[in-house]
């Protein structure tokens, strides 16, 4: 289905059918144009009424189409919002539910308006990096008001209906309909029947009293907010043509600007990553209709700040939790962080005062595993040792009622060696917050040799619904995120042997666009979690070499932010990283030992070794079947590492710089006697890629 026709009276309504939200695929379009067509060729028709069918009026354009001809095939939207504003008979929105983009650019194409309370009112196009390229620009501040619009359009965020129609002098809606819409938008074509002229929002004026001072100071904002983004200050100038301009050279002017920012690295980088998140929820071999678990209730092993974080996201979520500790000190520790986190919301104004008492009411503690037998999931978040581990999930076999789920949000561990501890691998899965685990985006669902196809299907829908994006990944040694950021931490130890500063590195992949440089980053995670893994590696991957410095660092005691000393100095209470003259000394000191002359090392090698060493390992995870797609890993460093959205993830980067130039700049690499010459040879997958000229995203 695409578009639907049918008579009221003297009224033809078209409903656009295009589930899930009305996308407008060319097949609507059509629809659409054929309806306008046999209503004004109906002597019996004296009206219009355009809606959506289902849960929304229209999201806009159909993604499913991007990129495609079908995308640009007549009529386009252009020609469909021409068609309808050109109707000799009036034509009224019955706007509801969710109205965005191309939605909106078609609503404002009809002569009128009418809307549900409650409507979520958005020209979200500057999140893909674009402007509104359907006129949006260009209609929306003379049916609103320039700021109003402007606003609007440079957010991209959505406004309820009814705080839109108190805008003093709007046109946008003529009424909001409280009621069954539809019968409310047909009583109102009738009493505008008979109205002429018919009212054109291209025929009004977009006006403002300081237009140029207005505009100067909309530049100098959104240049300062937007920096590393074209979008959002071509956004200004297109509303600015609205004002200055006649109707059709703002039009083309929204035209070309729209077309220029298609072709920018940014507006790929970001509707990479759209089209990225929506497919990280897809599993080939899981059926979208697979039965899920009920999950009614949740316990959590281990109140410290992991097992803390995950608990706030099941509360948030409205689903009570258990949280099991082993003495009464450590629970009353983990509740109290919990409440002061709460607490905090409440200050800065983001959580009210009933939504903390609800969510507190949901938690319970316990020091005893009899006590959460009866949950439907039960999340493991204590020490990374394969050893607590076992003793944790055999007890868990023991008391969790049949089907419960068995997780483990262990950042390295086998998933399958965890599994082996029960009676049910079946029901055993990782799942990898990263932390603070309230806070960040990401998590890691592992999916087990032996986990069952609903408890990965349970999962997911659970992550979605507690607001995180899910990324399927397969066991190995560090899963996706961790075991490509050891390559990339790797390479920063090897850096400051071979010249580097802390400071130089990290400056250097902060402006790259990083939101923390790799040492910062070890200080604000504990760098003796590093050390603990690397102990580890030195008895089960002997050949794999390392820096020692970081290893010497920890031995000097310096942890990071919570010991006031890490990679650099920090004073009681503060984050800020003073550079540490001890650390520059222990790292000269070690160069000394190790014979090496210290040597300048430009920015773009210190960033094409870190982010390359990710690209490598990537396309290694993706090559073993570890990740099941590229955009899955762009996901993965998005989410939860900091990684520069406006480069779309290392994968996407990789492939705006180009596989074929990757592929030499690794090859000079190896040629490095200080550095790890193996490593740099390039993964199978990434060498055959670049020699047929291709991309990881094709």
């Amino acid at each position: 289905m695409s578009a639907n026709y049918e008579v009221r009276g003297s009224v033809a309504v078209i409903t656009l059918n295009n589930p899930p939200v009305n996308g407008l695929g060319h097949a609507t379009r059509k629809a659409t144009a054929e309806g306008i067509e046999r209503a004004e060729n109906d002597p019996a028709i004296k009206a219009v009424v355009i809606t959506g069918a289902g849960k929304a009026f229209s999201g806009g354009a159909d993604i499913r189409e991007f990129g495609s001809p079908k995308a640009l095939a007549e009529p386009n939207l252009l020609s469909l919002i021409a068609r309808v504003e050109s109707c000799s008979k009036p034509v009224v929105a019955a706007i509801h539910s969710v109205c965005m983009g191309g939605g909106l650019e078609l609503a404002l194409g009809c002569h009128y308006r009418v809307a549900a309370p409650g409507t979520k009112v958005a020209l979200p196009e500057v999140k893909l990096g674009l402007l509104p390229g359907a006129g949006g620009t260009q209609r929306l501040p003379r049916a609103l008001g320039v700021e109003p619009a402007l606003n609007m359009i440079v957010s991209g965020e959505p406004v309820n209906s009814e705080l839109l129609a108190q805008v003093p002098g709007q046109v946008l809606f003529q009424k909001i309909l409280d009621g069954d819409l539809l019968d409310g938008a047909v009583a109102f074509a009738m009493e505008v029947a008979d109205k002429r002229p018919l009212p054109r929002v291209r025929d009004l004026k977009a006006q403002h009293p300081e237009a140029q001072g207005f505009f100067q100071f909309a530049r100098n904002t959104v240049q300062a907010m937007s920096k590393h983004f074209p979008a959002p200050l071509q956004c200004v100038e297109a509303v600015s043509a609205a004002v200055s301009q006649r109707f059709e050279d703002g039009m083309k002017a929204e035209r070309e600007a729209f077309a220029q920012l298609m072709l920018t690295p940014e507006s790929k980088a970001l509707r990479h990553a759209f089209f990225a998140e929506r497919a990280a929820a897809k599993i080939p071999d899981v059926p979208e209709d697979t039965p899920l678990r009920a999950i009614q209730k949740v316990a959590i092993i281990g109140a410290g700040t992991m097992g803390g974080g995950i608990a706030m996201n099941f509360l948030n979520a409205g689903i009570p939790v258990t949280l099991l500790e082993m003495k009464i000190e450590a629970l009353d520790r983990g509740i109290e962080t919990i409440r002061k986190n709460y607490e905090a919301q409440i200050r800065k104004g983001k959580l009210k005062e009933d939504k903390y008492a609800q969510r507190m009411a949901l938690l319970q503690g316990t020091l005893s595993y009899a006590e959460i037998g009866d949950a439907d999931l039960v999340i493991e978040a204590v020490f990374e040792d394969i050893g607590v581990k076992e003793q944790v999930f055999r007890r868990l076999d023991e008391v969790m009622k049949p089907g419960a789920i068995l997780a483990s949000n262990t950042s390295t561990l086998d998933v399958n060696k965890i599994a082996s501890f029960t009676k049910r691998p079946q029901d055993v899965i990782g799942t990898h917050f990263f932390s603070p685990a309230n806070v960040m985006k990401l998590l890691e669902v592992v999916r087990g040799a032996a986990t069952a196809k609903d408890v990965l299907a349970t999962v997911m829908a659970l992550g979605k619904k507690i607001r995180k994006t899910c990324v399927v990944s397969g066991v190995c040694d560090g899963f996706i995120g961790n075991r490509m950021i050891e390559q990339y931490s790797r390479q920063a130890g090897f850096l400051l042997e071979e010249g580097c500063t802390p400071q130089q590195v990290d400056k250097a992949m902060e402006r790259f666009g990083f939101a923390m440089g790799p040492f910062r980053m070890g200080d604000l995670a504990g760098n003796d979690v590093g050390w603990y893994i690397r102990k580890r590696r030195y008895i089960e991957k002997p050949d794999l070499r390392y820096s020692k410095t970081a290893d010497l660092l920890c031995e000097m005691g310096r942890y990071g932010q919570k010991t006031g000393a890490g990679w650099y100095d920090y004073q009681p209470g503060k984050r800020d990283a003073i550079p540490s003259r001890t650390v520059l000394e222990m790292i000269d000191m070690h160069r000394s030992a190790l014979g090496i002359t210290p040597r300048k090392i430009s920015d773009e090698e210190i960033v094409q070794r870190l982010v390359f060493a990710l690209v490598n390992e990537g396309a290694r995870i993706l090559e073993e079947g570890i990740a099941m797609r590229a955009s899955d890993i762009d996901m993965v460093y998005l989410t939860g590492y900091g990684f520069p959205l406006w480069r779309g993830g290392p994968m996407c980067y990789a492939d705006t710089v180009g596989l074929y130039n990757v592929v030499q700049t690794m090859k000079r690499f190896a040629r490095n006697p200080l550095d790890d010459g193996k490593f740099w040879e390039p993964a199978p997958l990434l060498a055959r890629l670049a020699e047929q000229g291709k991309g990881f995203t094709e």
